[in-house]
């Protein structure tokens, strides 16, 4: 594939808020945790050099069992998170050492593939900068909040001011795949929030590629979510045997 050394960092650090009490991370979902499915994932696949895990503060121990049982040798490090999601992925940037290539991924998206992961190394080398992102299938309305307050019906509305052609938008992803220094350059720019590393990096004026995952990708964010993505997984064909 390429010598370039590629670094991953895994994100199972989340609070979980809308999981009813639940560690996603350690969640079962076909008789294994939702973060071994990445793990192995990131393991079997011959570009990563070194895995760096950033954990909770309640699930580091967890996190190391996991990191034995699935991680193939390849996690070098098991890092505290931080408050913000960018926090988290600094302190996995800070685990990382000796490669050029990183890949940020949120395990919360257990259905990540090799050839995901692929791709976006190969478009980093590339171009610095690529995320999987998806097409946005639903009309996507811009609205403002509803005014009208003297109700409690009216709470949970919210007044249409327009449509947006969904056919230039994409629900960004990941894995999210940079050079190394390209997205430590990002991090150090600034310390604003951002929901996603592309936004930090797209906030230097540099170009951030995105592909499609070609298989689907979702986010566990609830608990209705585990048993929808669980049917994915079981249906979806083995991964090709590597020669």
């Amino acid at each position: 594939m390429t010598t370039t050394r590629t670094g991953a960092i895994l994100l199972a650090g989340g609070r979980s808020t809308r999981m009813s009490g639940t560690d996603k991370t350690v969640a079962k979902l076909a008789g294994r945790p939702v973060l071994a499915h990445s793990l192995r994932a990131f393991a079997a696949c011959d570009a990563i050099e070194s895995i760096v895990l950033v954990a909770g503060p309640q699930n580091q121990r967890l996190l190391a069992q996991l990191a034995a049982q699935h991680g193939a040798g390849k996690v070098t490090a098991i890092t505290p998170g931080g408050e913000r999601r960018r926090d988290s992925v600094a302190a996995g940037l800070a685990g990382l050492s000796n490669v050029q290539i990183v890949v940020v991924h949120d395990t919360a998206r257990p259905l990540v593939s090799d050839a995901m992961i692929r791709r976006g190394i190969e478009l980093a080398i590339a171009h610095g900068a690529a995320i999987v992102a998806g097409p946005v299938t639903d009309t996507i309305k811009q609205v403002r909040a509803n005014a009208d307050t003297t109700s409690p019906e009216t709470n949970d509305t919210a007044l249409i001011e327009r449509t947006i052609d969904r056919a230039a938008l994409r629900a960004a992803q990941t894995p999210q795949t940079f050079r190394l220094n390209l997205l430590q350059r990002a991090h150090a720019a600034t310390d604003a929030d951002a929901t996603d590393d592309a936004a930090l990096v797209e906030a230097l004026g540099e170009p951030v590629y995105c592909y499609d995952a070609g298989t689907p990708n979702p986010k566990i964010t609830r608990p209705q979510d585990l048993p929808i993505v669980e049917a994915l997984l079981r249906a979806r064909p083995p991964a090709p045997v590597r020669s």
